[in-house]
C-alpha cells in the first residue's frame, strides 16, 4: 500500500448522499487533473510511468481515462526520467511540471503542480501515475459530486478509500503547505466533516502497483495476459 493510499484510508468522512444542486458548472478549465509521476519507482525495479499497459504505457492510459471521464486539462509532475516521459507524451497536450527534489514526498509534487494551475481552475483531481486501471466512470463520478457541492472527495471500494481524490481549490493554501510527513492526511483530517466518501464500482481505485508482481497481476486482470517485456529505452 503506498503512502497516499494509507492517508486516504486513515481519514474518515461521510458517505455519498443526495446533495442540493450547486452553482458549479463544469467548464473546460474548471477541473484539472494532477498526475504524480516524480517518484523513483525503486520497489518496482523499472520506471512505472513508462511500463506497457495494454497497447499504451501506464501514464498514457491514466491520461486517456482521465479525459474520457470529462477532464481535459492534465498536469504531469515529473522528476527522474523527465525527458523520457516528455518524449513519450509529446503529442498528448498535457502540461509538464518538474519537482526538482527527487527525494521529496508527494506533498512537494502536489505543491509544484498547484502553483502552475490556471486561475480558471476551481478543483483538482490528484492521482499517482501507477493507477492506470481506474476507469473513466470513477473520474466522472467524483467530478459530478464536486458539481453538486462536495469539496473533498474520496472514491471508495468496500469502504476502502482509493484514487483519485478531488479537492476544491478553496483549499489551495493548504495544498501549498502540506506537512511532508503526513501529506494529504493533514488536509482531510482538518476538514473531516467535509470529506465525501463516494462508493464506486471498481476495485482498481485501491490497487497499488508498487512491485513487479503487483504490475503483472494487474495487467493480467485487466487484459487477460501478462505484461510484455520492456520494448523500448524509456521502460527500464
Amino acid at each position: 500500500m503506498n503512502r497516499l493510499t494509507e492517508e486516504l484510508n486513515s481519514s474518515e468522512g461521510s458517505a455519498s448522499r443526495s446533495l442540493p444542486a450547486d452553482s458549479r458548472l463544469l467548464t473546460p478549465n474548471s477541473v484539472t487533473a494532477i498526475i504524480l509521476a516524480a517518484g523513483r519507482s525503486e520497489r518496482m525495479g523499472a520506471f512505472k510511468p513508462l511500463l506497457s499497459f495494454g497497447r499504451k504505457t501506464v501514464i498514457e492510459t491514466c491520461i486517456e481515462h482521465i479525459r474520457a471521464g470529462g477532464i481535459e486539462n492534465v498536469v504531469v509532475v515529473l522528476g527522474p526520467r523527465a525527458e523520457d516521459v516528455k518524449e513519450q507524451l509529446k503529442n498528448s497536450g498535457v502540461t509538464f511540471v518538474i519537482n526538482p527534489d527527487a527525494a521529496s514526498e508527494m506533498s512537494a509534487s502536489i505543491a509544484c503542480a498547484v502553483r502552475h494551475l490556471s486561475l480558471e481552475t476551481k478543483a483538482v483531481v490528484i492521482t499517482p501515475a501507477d493507477h492506470p486501471a481506474v476507469p473513466s466512470e470513477v473520474i466522472a463520478t467524483i467530478v459530478n459530486e464536486w458539481q453538486r457541492g462536495a469539496r473533498l472527495i474520496v472514491p471508495t471500494w468496500n469502504e476502502r478509500g482509493g484514487h483519485p481524490v478531488l479537492i476544491d481549490l478553496s483549499f489551495r493554501d493548504e495544498l501549498l503547505s502540506l506537512d511532508p510527513r503526513r501529506g494529504l492526511k493533514v488536509l482531510f483530517d482538518a476538514h473531516r466533516d467535509e470529506v465525501r466518501r463516494v462508493p464506486v464500482d471498481s476495485n482498481f481505485i485501491a490497487r497499488d502497483m508498487d512491485t513487479w508482481d503487483d504490475y503483472r497481476a494487474l495487467h493480467e486482470e485487466v487484459f487477460g495476459v501478462p505484461p510484455p517485456k520492456p520494448m523500448f529505452r524509456g521502460q527500464k
